[in-house]
């Protein structure tokens, strides 16, 4: 319901905070006071078009802003509020737009930016704006439909029936992935094998290029390498023609003469224990020298083949745009990956077309049980439709519902048409009745049965009874006066009967300044003997009589 509404700088409005009740709300006012500026706001609430002509006077911007309680249990609406990333404040909603001079609007729910698309889409399931010859959600399809399965009561089975119709599109999306990933696997798997092939054989191992490389090095360099060692070693052994002393023979023969001087050079001992150290340490640079000459393999074939092997890693690398052996082997395992994932992909595919085999089995069950469920609901919603039409003294109309079949979508396999005949003869869809009093007492009826199996926005009807009166009129001030009980509605009136069924009853009227000819429209609250002046005023006209007045409080009282 509303339970407020804020207006700055609307129109003639500069400034309005109001706060309405539940039930039936009436609003009256003379023509031309401004009771359509409230409809205007309330539509720009909806997701009406904004310009900067809806700014009052010198002001730079206007703010209209409504408070609503959606209700705690409402799970469309939470949902729909939450899918935008709109906080759900207990079932509270607070819509606000803000229009510049420059034309631009901005909207907001619960103080989060929207854009206007979401705006009208949440506003939607709050207010139901019926103004005149308008048929707004009764000439939509989608809501006639809603319309027939909350009177069968449908709510669970449809709810179940989404959940399994988006499973069984889920399913249908990746099965489609899947044939996708597979057909363009198997065109790839030839081309796959060969390159994974061609890398397997190779046997490449992490670092072995490095390895390769330095061996390579000794390999073209092992003559030059063993001569120079060779050479070494003579050093270290001794030439047996020019020097037979051997490097750690003539140290040791050096040592022994040091320490024989100790006795007399006391310096002389600590000198043969550090040549005695560089003998040994000589000794083992020597052994380790020798180790080195001996494992210096001078082979061509050794060479050929190293050379050969780092061949194919570059050439392999340079086909496959890699920069070393691991991006190699990396590529190696993800081709083999790719090739055994076919196995699984089709396995997946299998799995998911038996799914959906068992999916689209429940999905025909529950459609059908809706189908036949809507089929037994829909004479007794024509009835109870028909029963209020020929309340409002339309004694030959004729109401059905049409229940057809349709493409299989989320709300199941059927699709619905409201056909109505004043005459009893050749219905046609109710979108197509455009005349004034019969198309009022349509909408009404439609409505009416709605308010009590619908869980309805706010409802305002903008003079739905013009062009009836009397009996007519009153009997549809009634019925607004029943849909009050179960919903919010604002009735806009000119009908004394209908402004008397209201449990709240609110004044437009609009003032002129007298110094600035500058107009204004305000709204308030009547009670007591100043409700009953504005009947007694919408019975008689300007001038008030003493019957009228009389009248007014007959009205009121009944």
């Amino acid at each position: 319901m509303l339970k407020s509404l804020h207006v700055r700088n609307y129109v003639l409005i500069d400034s309005l905070d109001i706060d309405f009740p539940e039930g039936l709300v009436i609003i009256t006012g003379q023509t031309g006071a401004g009771k359509s500026i409230m409809i205007g706001a309330l539509a720009m609430l909806s997701g009406g078009r904004a310009d900067a002509s809806v700014i009052g006077g010198h002001a730079d911007s206007c703010v209209i802003e409504a408070v609503f309680d959606c209700g705690e249990d409402d799970a469309e609406l939470r949902h729909l509020a939450e899918s935008e990333d709109v906080e759900w404040d207990g079932g509270s909603l607070v819509v606000r737009r803000v229009i510049s001079r420059s034309g631009r609007s901005r909207a907001f729910i619960n103080d989060c930016p929207v854009p206007v698309q979401v705006l009208s889409s949440v506003s939607s399931h709050l207010l139901d704006i019926h103004s005149q010859h308008q048929t707004l959600l009764l000439s939509d399809r989608r809501f006639q439909l809603k319309m027939l399965d909350s009177f069968a009561g449908n709510s669970s089975a449809l709810e179940d029936f989404r959940k399994l119709w988006e499973t069984f599109n889920s399913q249908k999306t990746e099965l489609g992935a899947v044939s996708d990933s597979i057909a363009r696997s198997l065109a790839e798997k030839e081309y796959k094998e060969t390159l994974f092939r061609q890398l397997d054989e190779a046997h490449l191992l992490p670092g072995e290029l490095e390895d390769l490389e330095a061996e390579q090095k000794r390999l073209a360099n092992a003559e030059e390498i063993k001569s120079a060692l060779c050479s070494i070693e003579s050093v270290f052994a001794g030439d047996q023609s020019e020097n037979p002393y051997s490097v750690s023979s003539s140290l040791q023969g050096i040592q022994r003469s040091l320490e024989k001087l100790s006795s007399f050079l006391g310096e002389a001992s600590s000198l043969s224990s550090r040549v005695e150290s560089c003998r040994l340490e000589l000794d083992d640079v020597y052994s380790e020298i020798s180790g080195m000459n001996s494992s210096i393999d001078v082979s061509p074939e050794r060479l050929q083949t190293v050379e050969s092997r780092i061949s194919l890693i570059y050439g392999l690398m340079q086909r496959h745009s890699c920069r070393s052996v691991e991006e190699l082997i990396a590529l190696k395992d993800s081709l083999h990956a790719s090739i055994s994932d076919l196995s699984s992909l089709q396995e997946r595919k299998d799995a998911l077309e038996k799914q959906i085999v068992r999916t689209e089995a429940a999905l025909n069950a529950a459609a059908e049980a809706i189908h036949i469920s809507r089929v037994n609901a829909a004479p007794d919603l024509s009835a109870a439709i028909r029963e209020k039409l020929h309340f409002l003294e339309l004694p030959f109309s004729v109401f059905c519902i049409d229940v057809l079949p349709d493409g299989m979508s989320s709300t199941g396999r059927d699709s619905v048409v409201f056909r109505f005949s004043a005459t009893g003869k050749d219905p046609v869809e109710v979108s197509r009745c455009a005349s004034g009093g019969e198309l009022s007492r349509i909408m009404l009826s439609l409505k009416a049965v709605m308010s009590r199996f619908y869980k309805m926005p706010t409802m305002v009807f903008d003079e739905i009874d013009t062009g009836v009166s009397g009996s007519v009129a009153d009997k549809m001030g009634s019925l607004i006066c029943e849909m009050g009980k179960y919903m919010q509605v604002f009735a806009i009136t000119h009908l004394p009967q209908v402004a008397a069924k209201g449990s709240a009853h609110y004044l437009v009227s609009k003032t002129v300044d007298p110094e600035t000819s500058r107009a204004e429209t305000t709204i308030e609250r009547l009670s007591g003997e100043r409700r009953v002046l504005e009947v007694a005023r919408m019975l008689s006209g300007s001038t008030l009589t003493d019957a009228a007045i009389a009248n007014a409080k007959a009205l009121l009282k009944g």
